[in-house]
């Protein structure tokens, strides 16, 4: 999870997001935040170790699938927008993504 932490360069482009798909990635993350502070609490409350575990594989789990709907997303409209506009850079962006992603 430290590589989420490094400092990134945040590109200036913004993407602007229909309703249905802003409000799913935003239920998504708020499960997330639930979970994680359910994590908080289990250790506050000496939780054995093997249920603080499975729920942390619980949250990143579901980390990746928010992930997973985002990047679905961006490949369905950006990634694809910019091609047909002749973009080819947005290709290598895409792959630098991927690999970020799949440390």
């Amino acid at each position: 999870m430290e590589d989420f932490m490094e400092p990134h360069h945040h590109s200036e482009r913004k993407k602007v997001r229909n309703e249905n798909e802003r409000h799913d990635l935003m239920n998504r993350l708020k499960r997330i935040e639930g979970q994680v502070r359910g994590l908080q609490r289990m250790l506050d409350e000496d939780a054995y170790c093997p249920d603080i575990l499975t729920q942390a594989s619980a949250v990143h789990s579901a980390l990746n699938s928010f992930c997973r709907v985002l990047l679905a997303n961006h490949i369905r409209t950006c990634v694809s927008e910019d091609i047909r506009a002749g973009r080819e850079e947005t290709v290598d962006e895409l792959m630098d993504t991927l690999q970020k992603l799949m440390k």
